[in-house]
């Protein structure tokens, strides 16, 4: 297996952004992918879980995409693809065939077995035109995909490169890490154990905090990359409640609002999700002050 050297380092899982009315602020999308650009980040996730994807139709997910190819040019860009059957995730793909490479979810709600999510991502693989990264995220999907599916997937399936691990549990992703092939990368789906993941072997991140601070979640994956692991150690510390407040309802609600905060975009959300509460603004409006 190739290395593929896109998918290392701060990769942004980027918003979108809405005007009062619901509809797509694609002005205000535009400078939050320069803002992403200029800070340094190394790749960017486009229709990921934080960009409100569900809600998003297939002209405002070919547009959304269009303006970060014209904005991001040079920087390797991810797709969010998946959905719960093949055929749905296989013309998800097929509206964004300019992906570098596609994220793909465990199947949601059906809770598949694990010889289930081995034939999925194995059948998905054979159809798309550039890798796919797997996602594994058990509070989203209500099943979790266990290191040894992820490690028989990563040698005997070609065209998939990685995974997005947001398990939260920290010793499945050492069992990835050790056991994976040359050129898998594997990539921290939680924010706030991106330090842990990257220390074990880990390649980097799909972050959220980036949206916020994009420079600094970035030099941390570097630092700890570098090996330059205390330094890393001291900086992942001050990002670590922002990195906890993104968290506090369910993503995208708080970053939007953190985003609002600092005059990026707004803070709407589509149904069924809704703007933050005020006490959740408010939490975010004090962990914003360590570094204004």
């Amino acid at each position: 297996m190739e290395t593929h050297h896109f998918w290392k380092g701060c990769g942004t899982a980027v918003v979108t952004p809405f005007l009062e009315d619901g509809s797509v602020d694609y002005d205000s999308y535009a400078r939050l992918l320069d803002r992403q650009v200029e800070a340094g980040v190394d790749f960017l996730c486009i229709l990921a879980t934080t960009s409100e994807t569900p809600t998003l139709s297939f002209e405002e997910k070919r547009k959304l995409f269009a303006i970060a190819r014209e904005h991001c040019a040079g920087l390797p860009l991810l797709a969010g693809c998946g959905s719960n059957s093949i055929p749905a995730t296989l013309e998800n793909i097929r509206q964004i065939p300019e992906a570098d490479a596609y994220l793909v979810a465990v199947p949601f709600y059906n809770k598949p077995t694990q010889e289930g999510m081995y034939l999925y991502f194995k059948a998905i693989a054979q159809e798309a035109p550039a890798p796919v990264i797997m996602y594994n995220v058990p509070g989203r999907t209500g099943v979790n995909m266990l290191a040894s599916t992820t490690l028989r997937i990563a040698r005997e399936v070609p065209n998939i490169v990685g995974i997005k691990e947001a398990s939260g549990n920290l010793q499945q992703c050492r069992e990835i890490i050790e056991g994976a092939p040359k050129g898998f990368a594997v990539l921290s789906g939680d924010d706030d154990m991106t330090f842990d993941i990257i220390s074990a072997g880990g390649h980097g991140v799909i972050s959220v905090a980036s949206n916020i601070l994009p420079a600094e979640v970035t030099r941390m994956c570097h630092l700890a990359l570098d090996g330059r692991l205390e330094q890393a150690a001291e900086l992942n510390a001050r990002l670590l409640p922002l990195m906890k407040g993104c968290f506090v309802e369910s993503n995208p609600i708080p970053v939007k609002a953190a985003l609002a905060e600092l005059g990026l975009c707004g803070a709407g959300m589509r149904l069924p999700l809704t703007e933050a509460t005020s006490q959740t603004k408010e939490t975010l409006k004090e962990i914003l002050k360590e570094w204004k």
